[in-house]
């Protein structure tokens, strides 16, 4: 009986006989040979990838470590951030040039404009809309979108809220009594600089240790506590040059 590749009388296949086995056998065409890449034992603790986290540059830590934020995911991600316009601001910029688009609900139109005409018109990822009014986004895993809220001390629940690859940041410039709801659904919190009756306050809700309550008031413009879970972290934010032309520096109140 005849093999896939040979024949009954006991002769060696040809090469070609060969290949045309291989391929009828659901294999394709051999690829060329090379040696084989190799580490001893003693050789893999050397071994180092640059591999690092995925997202938007939001500044350095304490250790002057580059800090990253993950905003793009695919399950819904809530961000509160508890502090001044410029901050936000970068960080729509910064999200955008990573190839999220932004959409900003705002009811201070014109102080985001200076951001949408350096952008191309909102050609290029970043659109302003009425509060209340933005339209479905259609995110998606190629289309991820970052939804900036910037509606006051007390925004009113959101028409597009959180998803799969749509973000949303609610910037507070002060605790209202809308934040403890809005930061029971965070997460992810963002602190500057507040008063001590304040930090006493997010102190409770967020429960931090004393020493973050009594460092809240005293912090510099352009610095941030950053707080998800059990885990927290000062992020200074450091303009670029482009940055500061477009924002001026680093400032806590608006």
């Amino acid at each position: 009986m005849s093999g896939a590749y040979g024949s009954s009388d006991g002769a060696q296949p040809s090469a070609a006989q060969r290949l045309q086995g291989q391929l009828r056998s659901g294999f394709g065409l051999i690829g060329p040979r090379h040696g084989r890449h190799a580490l001893s034992v003693e050789q893999a603790d050397s071994l180092a990838l640059p591999i690092g986290d995925d997202g938007v540059v939001i500044g350095v830590d304490a250790e002057g470590q580059p800090a990253v934020l993950g905003l793009v995911r695919p399950t819904p991600y809530d961000v509160v951030l508890i502090g001044g316009l410029w901050t936000a601001q970068v960080l729509a910029l910064r999200a955008a040039a990573t190839g999220a688009r932004v959409a900003v609900e705002t009811g201070r139109a014109p102080a985001w404009m200076q951001l949408v005409h350096a952008m191309g018109g909102g050609q290029n990822g970043l659109s302003v809309h009425d509060v209340g009014r933005v339209p479905p986004q259609g995110a998606s895993a190629g289309n991820p979108v970052l939804v900036v809220r910037d509606c006051g001390m007390r925004p009113p629940r959101g028409r597009v809220v959180a998803g799969p690859w749509q973000s949303v940041l609610t910037l507070l410039p002060y605790l209202s009594p809308v934040a403890p709801r809005l930061l029971r659904q965070a997460r992810l919190v963002g602190v500057q600089r507040v008063s001590p009756d304040e930090a006493a306050e997010l102190g409770r809700t967020l429960a931090l240790p004393r020493g973050d309550v009594d460092s809240l008031p005293t912090l510099a413009d352009g610095v941030t506590l950053w707080c998800a879970d059990r885990d927290r972290q000062y992020v200074m934010t450091q303009p670029t040059d482009s940055e500061t032309g477009l924002f001026g520096t680093p400032r806590r109140m608006d």
